[in-house]
């Protein structure tokens, strides 16, 4: 698994993880708030039902008012003028009264009448509930009363559950009332749950259509984000590439032309000198004239002799593998202040062994070329020379108190200088490294640079 790929991982993964949480989160929270909202809907429907029982009842008992009030009635032609009422009082599809005495004995049941006369104190519901005992009880309470138990609905002849409200006839000590039948409101609460359930689900899925939008445009904007840092990092490895070979050409130039313009006409004159002294040998046999003519290709041979050990320094410093890094720049330093009169003050501090061949070499050319530079051009008469190990980093810092000069565009364009400053650089970022200069007219000049650890030993 390649960086471009492990870094999408750890951007993708998270954002699933925390989506994931946030997204269980709400759904139970929705559940949650949903199951509430269903109970305090069902706690309402009830009270309304009941409310609307009560009512009935209430209605039930003024239809009976005046024949209760009936002062030309006998007891016995009431009670029968109350049940004849009780009976034909019917409301809805399913709406009706019943009337039983306290001993249990049925009065009225316009549904079921072969109820009507029997004695239902012991009959229970198929849940095992006294129901007639208990709707006796919830009669004699201040006001009437309500009661749950499984009764058989008509319009299916299945045993469901039913709500009643109850009341006293206190004239006779009757307990007469109405109920409903509560599948209607179940079945109403289990049509808002569907309902609930399918936008809570509509939710969902739109969360998930989101979360995949989102995921796909991260993963589409760090699949464009990769091929723009590849586009860009191929378009910086080819130019490094071609500096690198600019670098070469020209290093291989300057050598043969070192080579031509240097060891070679000194070798030639010196050919030269070594056949002039043999022919003056032979001919005139004058030894003082051979003689100067050796000692002058003596000369020649030991300028040669110089000139290789100077391309040979220049191709790698052989003060590098003699003293080391930190003693040939404190030698390079100390020479450059003994030539130049520019006080030097400097600070090198970093573990030889911790520094590549690579690094040696790139470091101490840096910081021939901005001693060279500033012989040339600066003015300077102060050099400030920083080189540490921090870090696992190698920190270089080369600062003059020269001319400095402007390094706006245009300047640039037009100042025919600066081959060394894009040497550096260009030493420095072939090794990976960072460089950076620093200058303004009249302020002096900054050079710096930084070598990872990945570039050191």
């Amino acid at each position: 698994m390649n960086l471009k790929v492990k870094i999408l991982f750890l951007t993708v993964v998270p954002l699933l993880c925390a989506t994931a949480i946030i997204t269980y989160l709400g759904l139970t929270s929705a559940k949650e708030l949903a199951r509430e909202e269903l109970r305090i809907y069902e706690n309402n429907l009830i009270k309304v039902k009941k409310e609307a029982l009560k009512d009935q009842v209430d209605l039930a008992f003024s239809a009976i008012q005046s024949t209760l009030e009936n002062p030309n009635l006998d007891e016995e032609s009431a009670k029968e003028q109350v049940k004849q009422i009780l009976d034909k009082l019917t409301y809805g599809d399913e709406g009706y009264f019943f009337a039983y005495t306290q001993d249990g004995t049925n009065l009225v049941h316009p549904i079921q009448p072969n109820f009507v006369g029997q004695n239902l104190w012991s009959f229970e519901d198929s849940s095992g509930n006294l129901l007639i005992q208990h709707l006796l009880k919830a009669a004699a309470k201040d006001g009437g009363g309500f009661h749950r138990y499984i009764w058989e609905k008509p319009s299916s002849m299945r045993q469901e559950e039913k709500l009643s409200y109850v009341s006293q006839i206190e004239r006779w000590n009757w307990m007469f009332g109405t109920g409903l039948y509560l599948d209607d409101i179940y079945a109403e609460l289990a049509k808002a749950d569907a309902t609930i359930n399918e936008n809570i689900r509509e939710s969902f899925f739109t969360v998930l259509a989101i979360i995949a939008a989102t995921i796909i445009l991260v993963i589409l904007l760090s699949l464009a984000i990769n091929l723009h840092e590849h586009k860009l990092a191929d378009d910086r490895l080819k130019a490094l590439v071609k500096r690198f070979v600019r670098l070469q050409v020209s290093e291989r130039r300057k050598f043969s032309r070192d080579l031509h313009d240097g060891i070679n006409q000194l070798l030639v004159s010196c050919k030269f000198r070594i056949e002039l002294a043999k022919n003056t040998l032979i001919k005139a046999h004058d030894t003082n004239k051979v003689e100067a003519h050796l000692d002058t290709a003596e000369e020649v041979i030991t300028q040669s002799i110089q000139e290789i050990r100077q391309i040979s320094h220049n191709l790698r410093p052989t003060a590098l593998d003699d003293l080391g890094l930190k003693t040939a720049l404190n030698s390079l330093l100390d020479q450059f202040e003994e030539r130049t009169n520019i006080k030097v003050k400097k600070f090198i501090q970093f573990d030889e062994n911790s520094v590549s061949d690579e690094a040696e070499i790139t470091l101490y050319r840096l910081a021939q070329e901005c001693l060279s530079n500033i012989e040339k051009h600066a003015q300077a008469n102060k050099v400030s020379f920083h080189l540490s190990l921090f870090n696992q980093r190698i920190e270089f810092e080369c600062i003059d108190n020269g001319i400095g000069f402007s390094q706006n565009k245009q300047a640039i364009k037009t100042r025919r200088q600066g081959i060394g400053l894009i040497n550096m650089k260009e030493r420095i970022e072939l090794i990976g490294g960072d460089y950076n200069c620093r200058s303004q007219p009249k302020r002096g000049t900054k050079i710096t640079a930084t070598l990872e650890s990945n570039i050191l030993k």
